[in-house]
């Protein structure tokens, strides 16, 4: 059996080496594009964005300009591109101002000239340029509603490409007849460059008609603007095959994956068999914790699939539909699942965090749980299971004193979470 602290302290130096793989400074350098004889022109969004940019400055040679906008907190100075930060995960007026002022940079552009384009999670929220017709009150209330519904990042970011005048490819189109060289993070279960920060530089399959079926499925009541966009012809983003995205490609140069295989490292350097569950779990947060404590079990009790010590690693992006008067968050409900589960199991101890710092709409990245973490809760007069069903995992986990607080990590492969059986 491992030692309390000793499993506190494993899973938190799996959880940083994870962030670390996916550092632009330690990534971009491999994915450089060839210059071109006309101007290097810089454009990004994300949670990532301004430490891309600044890790581009430092391995370019030759001049660039450009503009990128990324979450409050999360600027990083850089000598020629322009910073500007933003609300996320529900958009404000700068992000507004800041889609203006990135399609304002990439205007009058020649053959001649390189488009890059940094592009991470949280870029949706970053650039929110509605559809003539919709307002950005419009898009804060439906992003509320997306959010709480329970709907995959996926069926969110669906709708957002065909009430955005920037996403779904037309940001790459609008570079025409520029090259354009997008340099991707990704934070989405799969890697489908059309889900990472809702596709601004790559071409969408999707239409209307799906973005009208996520509102139907998951019964989300729209004002007739919305309505009446959707039903436009010009809401539909750039499709396959459209000449103005001839020059363009993409490409991904840290993932979810990578920072799963660096945590992985960590536990065999500490003697401890990793196991990777997969990169691309998604569902409902609580669901996953049940199943996630099933697996743990099956390892206690019969050593299947692996004997112990060992570790479950697994990421991807879980959902919490919210219908208590907590604040959710996805990795949270998650650990508080995964413990209601566990019932006090001693040989287990877990972390779920979120890589970029932020879980939810929390500035939390997300908990550690061990096997004291119910008993301990009752004994401060809470009901773990009350809390679940509240949505409240905030805050149990800081009354605890359990929370994992980063800061602004500026970079985003999703949610990683790690499960110790010793």
């Amino acid at each position: 059996m491992i030692d309390a602290k000793d499993a506190r302290t494993l899973l938190r130096r799996m959880f940083d080496a994870a962030v670390l793989a996916a550092q632009p400074a330690r990534a971009i350098h491999a994915h450089l594009p060839e210059p071109s004889p006309g101007r290097t022109v810089v454009i990004g969004a994300g949670k990532a964005s301004a430490a891309m940019a600044h890790a581009f400055e430092a391995a370019w040679r030759g001049q660039v300009s450009g503009v990128v906008v990324t979450r409050y907190g999360h600027a990083v100075a850089c000598r020629s591109i322009e910073v500007i930060e933003a609300a996320h995960p529900v958009p404000d007026a700068a992000g507004v101002a800041a889609a203006h002022r990135v399609l304002e940079t990439v205007s009058n552009l020649t053959p001649d000239d390189l488009v890059v384009a940094l592009i991470s999670g949280g870029g949706s929220s970053l650039l929110p340029l509605p559809l003539a017709g919709i307002t950005l009150a419009d898009k804060q209330n439906l992003g509320r509603a997306l959010l709480a519904s329970g709907a995959t990042i996926g069926e969110i970011n669906c709708v957002r490409r065909h009430l955005s005048a920037i996403k779904g490819g037309r940001l790459a189109a609008a570079c025409h007849p520029a090259k354009v060289v997008t340099l991707a993070i990704s934070d989405v279960p799969g890697d489908d460059p059309v889900d990472i920060a809702s596709g601004p530089t790559i071409a969408d399959p999707t239409t209307c008609d799906d973005a009208r079926a996520v509102l139907a499925r998951y019964r989300i009541d729209v004002p007739a603007t919305i309505r009446d966009v959707l039903a436009r012809p010009d809401a539909e983003s750039v499709k396959p095959g459209d000449p103005r995205l001839a020059r363009a490609s993409y490409r991904l140069i840290a993932t979810p994956q990578m920072a799963l295989e660096a945590a992985a490292s960590v536990a065999r350097d500490a003697q401890i068999t990793p196991m990777i569950l997969g990169d691309s779990i998604e569902g409902e947060a609580r669901e996953v914790g049940r199943v996630m404590a099933a697996i743990a079990r099956q390892v206690v009790l019969h050593g299947q699939p692996l004997e112990p010590p060992c570790v479950l690693l697994s990421g991807g992006e879980t959902t919490v539909t919210v219908r208590g008067a907590g604040r959710g968050g996805r990795n949270v409900e998650y650990l508080l699942s995964l413990a209601v589960a566990l019932q006090g199991d001693a040989r287990v101890h877990a972390l779920a965090a979120d890589t970029d710092g932020v879980d939810g709409q929390e500035d939390v990245a997300g908990a550690i749980i061990g096997p004291d973490t119910l008993a301990r809760s009752r004994a401060l007069g809470f009901v773990p299971t009350l809390m679940l069903d509240d949505n409240d995992a905030h805050t149990l986990f800081a009354a605890l004193g359990d929370g994992i607080v980063t800061g602004p990590t500026r970079t985003n492969v999703n949610d990683f979470r790690a499960v110790l059986v010793g």
